[in-house]
């Protein structure tokens, strides 16, 4: 289930899920709104499902299947190269709910991924005053209740 809805700053898109699967479709779906160069922060609890949304988003670029996706949470980065309508895109997935600091994030070069080819995906980047001040959108995924999400997506205009 899809709706959009004008706000203030952009755009909302609105998602509701049943399953992990689910969660995987919506993904493939975002790709149609995403148009590099995008930076967006994943919002969301512990287990709700960023990881698995960006699964669907890395298989919609033929960057990645969905069981090659893990979360960044050790590695902080993961790099994906993938096409979007025929055009090279990279799809950079980060997490930086461990770093500590602005200094910390700095040592990632988020400036250097922020290229006219790139999708930034950023979970927990809220934390970061320099994030959000980059960011072009966000994308929010809350629990329903079980398996079930209710999936945000803000895009700036």
């Amino acid at each position: 289930m899809s709706k959009e809805a004008p706000v203030a700053e952009g755009r909302i898109h609105e998602f509701v899920t049943k399953s992990g699967a689910d969660t995987v479709e919506v993904g493939r779906k975002l790709v149609n709104l995403l148009a590099p160069p995008q930076l967006l922060i994943l919002r969301g609890d512990l287990g709700t499902g960023k990881t698995t949304l960006v699964k669907g988003i890395a298989q919609a670029l033929d960057a990645a299947e969905p069981d090659e996706v893990t979360s960044p949470t050790f590695t902080l980065l993961h790099e994906y190269d993938g096409t979007r309508e025929g055009k090279p895109v990279k799809l950079f997935h980060l997490d930086v709910y461990r770093l500590e600091g602005e200094r910390q994030l700095e040592t990632l070069g988020l400036d250097e991924l922020l290229t006219p080819d790139a999708l930034v995906l950023v979970e927990w980047g809220e934390k970061f005053k320099s994030i959000k001040k980059k960011s072009t959108g966000e994308i929010a995924i809350t629990s329903a209740g079980g398996d079930a999400r209710k999936i945000s997506v803000t895009l700036k205009e």
